[in-house]
C-alpha cells in the first residue's frame, strides 16, 4: 500500500482545542485506530501513513470538526471517534452521522448512527412498514428501534409504542418468582425500559406507560389484537416459534410500523425447534416492503472487547461446523 503525507487545515482554533482533546488525546486515539502518524501544527494536522488510512483519517477529522463547529457535538470522546471511523469507511454521503437523514430526535439527546449498517437500518425503518434487524449483541438494533419509536410518538406519526419480547428463557420458571405477573415479567423486559429511559425523561416514561401511550408486554399478550397507528417492536425474536412469529406479524394494522430484532446465534428454543425469526426472514425476505439489515461484529458499539468476543465465538462455531 502506498505511503503518503497529507495535511488537513481548519479555520476555528476554538473548535480545534476540543477536536484535538487534552494533550492531543483524540488525535492519538485516532492514530491508533487507523495505524498512522498524526501530528498537530497549529490549525493544521499532518497525516502520515498508508494512503487509505490517511484518507479515512482526513474524513474523520473533517466530520468531527463540522459537528463541533455547528453545535451538533459538544465534545469528542473515544466512542465518537470510533463511530466516525466506522462511518468514514464507506460512502462519503454517510460520513456525517448528524445528517437529517439519519438523525433521530428524542427528548433527551439526538441519536446518531455509529456505523454504516446503523445508518442503513435507520433509513430502512423510516421507509418500510416492516424491518428485520439481526445481529450480535451491542450493535444497537434494539436501542435504535426504540429511539425511532420515541421520535415517531413525539412527532405524532403514531399514537402509541408497543414493545414486546418472547419470555422463552423464563418459561415455566416464571411461576417460581415472587409477586404478580407484572413483577415476574418486568425483569425480563428491563432492557426495553432501559432503552426508553435513554430517550425520554423518567417522568415522561412513567406518564406514558400509565396512559398506555407506551406498552411493554410479553409476546403472548399480542394474540387477538390489531395494532393500528402504532410503532411495534419485537425484541429477542430469535426465541419465537414460526407460529408465534406469524401471529405477531399479522397484528400489523393501519398506520403502523413493525421492527423485529434478534440474534440468530443466541437461540434459546428447545433443540430441534426452528426459530420464528429465521423462518420469517426466509418466507418474507424478497418482499419489497420488508427491510432486512444484518449487523456484524464491526457494528458493535459497546466496549471494543465485545466485538472481539463476538468474533471469537463466531470462529469457534465455524470450527465446530467444519469438524
Amino acid at each position: 500500500m502506498r505511503q503518503v503525507t497529507e495535511t488537513v487545515v481548519f479555520d476555528d482554533n476554538d473548535v480545534l482545542s476540543i477536536l484535538y482533546g487534552p494533550q492531543n488525546n483524540n488525535l492519538d486515539h485516532l492514530a491508533g485506530l487507523l495505524a498512522l502518524d498524526i501530528v498537530s501544527r497549529g490549525n493544521s494536522v499532518l497525516l502520515s501513513g498508508p494512503d487509505r488510512a490517511c484518507d479515512q483519517a482526513a474524513r474523520v477529522l473533517k466530520s468531527l470538526y463540522e459537528q463541533l463547529r455547528t453545535g451538533r457535538l459538544e465534545k469528542v470522546a473515544d466512542a465518537e471517534t470510533e463511530a466516525a471511523v466506522r462511518l468514514a469507511s464507506g460512502p462519503a454521503a454517510i460520513t456525517d452521522p448528524g445528517g437529517e437523514e439519519t438523525l433521530i430526535k428524542t427528548r433527551k439527546h439526538p441519536v446518531r448512527p455509529r456505523s454504516l449498517r446503523q445508518a442503513r437500518y435507520i433509513r430502512a425503518i423510516r421507509t418500510n412498514p416492516l424491518v428485520f434487524g439481526m445481529g450480535p449483541a451491542g450493535t444497537g438494533k434494539t436501542f435504535l428501534a426504540v429511539a425511532l419509536a420515541v421520535e415517531a410518538l413525539l412527532t405524532g406519526q403514531v399514537d402509541r409504542i408497543i414493545l414486546s419480547r418472547p419470555a422463552v428463557e423464563a418459561g415455566e420458571r416464571l411461576g417460581f418468582l415472587p409477586g404478580d405477573l407484572k413483577d415476574k415479567v418486568d425483569p425480563y423486559l428491563r432492557p426495553l425500559y432501559d432503552a426508553l429511559h435513554a430517550c425520554l425523561p423518567a417522568e415522561q416514561v412513567a406518564r406514558r406507560l400509565e396512559n398506555n401511550e407506551i406498552e411493554i408486554a410479553p409476546l403472548a399478550f399480542m394474540r387477538g389484537r390489531t395494532l393500528s397507528h402504532a410503532f411495534v417492536i419485537l425484541d429477542e425474536a430469535q426465541n419465537t416459534t414460526p407460529m408465534q412469529m406469524k401471529m405477531f406479524l399479522t397484528r400489523l394494522g393501519e398506520g403502523s410500523r413493525m421492527v423485529v430484532t434478534g440474534d440468530l446465534s443466541q437461540v434459546d428454543l428447545p433443540k430441534g425447534q426452528i426459530s420464528g425469526l429465521r423462518d420469517a426472514v426466509s418466507v418474507l425476505g424478497r418482499d419489497p416492503q420488508v427491510g432486512q439489515i444484518r449487523f456484524q461484529a464491526d457494528d458493535v458499539v459497546r466496549h471494543a472487547l465485545v466485538a472481539r468476543i463476538v468474533l471469537a465465538y463466531e470462529a469457534q462455531n465455524r470450527n465446530a461446523d467444519a469438524d
